[in-house]
């Protein structure tokens, strides 16, 4: 750990001084608030020899406002924006094309991606050799495959953000409001008509038109803070209109409201929420950036990044694993009542543990998260990049739907586990496939 500090201090020390340090903190921050969201609204009993799960949003219906401090997703599409436009400016200058930049954003998004799922499918073999029901590996693989739905959606949109930058570059915030109208016809269809096969379009609608907010950024295009408070106002005065005044759910996250979901699938309240976060967190860019110009703050934000995929895609890994541990110590520490003063007298205890357990398993993994493509690494075509991602993508969305062990059909597990390596193979990203 000392030795990966020294490294983030050395690689801090060596920054640009044109680079935006807020952009980096913000990635950093809000995938730390995931990670500790995720683990604070798991409910977990353990009574007379059974663990019950829970949802606490469901349990305490009175907690449903920390999701709108929680769901920071949004600011991460917003971040991924920035983050892409500056790498396809730097990729315009050096003369790399389309492949060569695509190859390279998904050697570091897909290669954390595919230890956790080959971890995964190593541990549900291993269980179903052992006698393991299906349905225990079912239910602890989509714990801890819930992450990876994020990058199925993430994935797809760096895939056509050349094309959705180049439509920024074209035609202004005209192209994010055709993102954002679309996304709002989606869920007229959604509630109107009952078109609730077409909400799931909205992965891709609200998803691009948040990320787009992220190309504004990079263009100096949102106003200065006066003008972002008021976009954050209008955000939450929108968000708030939605919810109390029409049929959206109160929680951003998860389904506590019988079913219906702000996120599964996406709906335009994201969409507000990420405006009303972002404009306030926007308004303080000059002071924020001022103070990470500080060695430790700074050293510590690049600390993070070089690992940021990899602690958020093993956070629930280790939860499960820790559960499953209190478990088999006949429920050791799974005792409190889900809501009670003990139960949150106990949440920072909870959240240190497997931030203590989850530190190790990152140190672990992270090296594969941190290996650049190679000088001189042969680059597949546009067309393979794609079509590799894709299935990959559709591939990775099925197993965070259902995980392995018990699915809806016969050997789904098998053939959305194969859907990812194949579509690692054809994307360049497995060493030996051609």
């Amino acid at each position: 750990m000392r030795s990966i500090w020294l490294q983030a201090k050395e690689l801090a020390a060596g920054t640009p001084s044109d680079r935006n340090r807020y952009v980096d903190f913000l990635r950093a921050v809000s995938i730390l608030m995931v990670i500790t969201g995720h683990w604070l609204v798991v409910a977990l009993h353990y009574q007379d020899g059974t663990l019950t799960p829970g949802d606490l949003l469901a349990i305490q219906p009175n907690t449903q406002w920390l999701t709108w401090l929680f769901q920071v997703m949004p600011i991460f599409f917003i971040v991924g924006g920035y983050a892409n436009a500056v790498s396809l400016e730097s990729a315009h200058r050096r003369a790399v094309d389309y492949a060569g930049w695509l190859a390279a954003r998904l050697k570091r998004l897909v290669t954390p991606l595919l230890i956790l799922v080959l971890g995964w499918a190593l541990l549900a073999a291993i269980f179903y050799f052992f006698g393991v029901s299906g349905e225990v590996t079912r239910l602890a693989s989509r714990a801890a495959l819930i992450p990876t739905w994020f990058l199925a959606i993430y994935i797809m949109v760096v895939v056509l953000a050349p094309a959705t930058y180049m439509a920024w570059r074209r035609w202004g915030f005209a192209s994010f409001w055709a993102f954002a109208a679309t996304a709002a016809v989606v869920d007229l269809a959604f509630f109107a008509a009952d078109l609730q096969w077409l909400g799931w379009t909205n992965y891709f609608w609200v998803w691009l038109a948040v990320h787009h907010l992220g190309y504004a950024w990079r263009d100096g295009r949102m106003g200065g803070p006066a003008q972002l408070l008021g976009y954050s106002a209008l955000g939450w005065l929108a968000l708030a209109l939605l919810i109390f005044a029409g049929p959206y759910p109160f929680a951003m996250v998860g389904s506590p409201d019988e079913g219906l979901s702000n996120t599964l699938p996406p709906k335009v309240t994201l969409l507000m929420l990420g405006i009303a976060q972002f404009g306030l967190l926007l308004a303080i860019e000059s002071p924020m950036r001022r103070a990470l110009t500080g060695t430790r703050a700074w050293a510590a934000t690049v600390l993070i990044n070089s690992m940021i995929m990899t602690l958020y895609l093993w956070h629930l890994t280790v939860m499960v694993i820790i559960v499953a541990l209190a478990y088999l110590a006949g429920g050791l520490g799974l005792g409190l009542e889900p809501g009670s003063a003990a139960w949150w007298a106990t949440r920072p205890v909870w959240i240190a543990v497997l931030y203590a357990a989850l530190l190790p398993v990152t140190l672990l993994f992270s090296p594969f998260e941190r290996q650049a493509r190679g000088a001189n690494a042969a680059v597949p075509t546009a067309v393979r990049l794609v079509g590799g991602a894709a299935l990959l993508c559709l591939g990775v969305a099925l197993l965070a739907l259902f995980g392995f062990g018990s699915a809806p059909l016969p050997m789904l597990d098998i053939a959305a586990f194969l859907m990812v390596v194949t579509g690692a193979g054809i994307s360049g990203l497995l060493p030996g496939f051609k």
